[in-house]
């Protein structure tokens, strides 16, 4: 399961309706490689979940993450940062060994 803390979804909300996206659009959450530990996130809208397709719904959102990238992602809260250190969401996967300076790659 993917969960998402309270101020992530309120920043969801908010981008959703900054970009006049339907309420069909949820937070697609994946797994790529790449990046300077090996494994990247990637997060965007969708509106069209995949035939593979995990779908969590927390805090009113939707998450679709797709079967290979949950082997990688159970457990982990989306969060959202906004303070001196960065700005943007942020990953609290307690799969990860090890994680990037940036935050964007980790690895297992």
């Amino acid at each position: 399961m993917v969960t998402i803390t309270d101020f992530a979804a309120s920043k969801i909300k908010d981008l959703k309706e900054k970009e006049g996206l339907s309420t069909d659009h949820n937070i697609r959450v994946a797994v790529e490689g790449g990046g300077c530990s090996g494994l990247m996130y990637d997060l965007q809208f969708s509106a069209e979940p995949q035939p593979s397709d995990m779908i969590f719904e927390d805090k009113g959102i939707k998450i679709m993450v797709d079967k290979k990238s949950i082997l990688y992602l159970a457990g982990t809260e989306l969060d959202f940062s906004d303070g001196l250190n960065g700005k943007g969401f942020q990953f609290k996967n307690p799969n990860a060994s090890r994680t990037c300076g940036c935050g964007e790659s980790f690895s297992v």
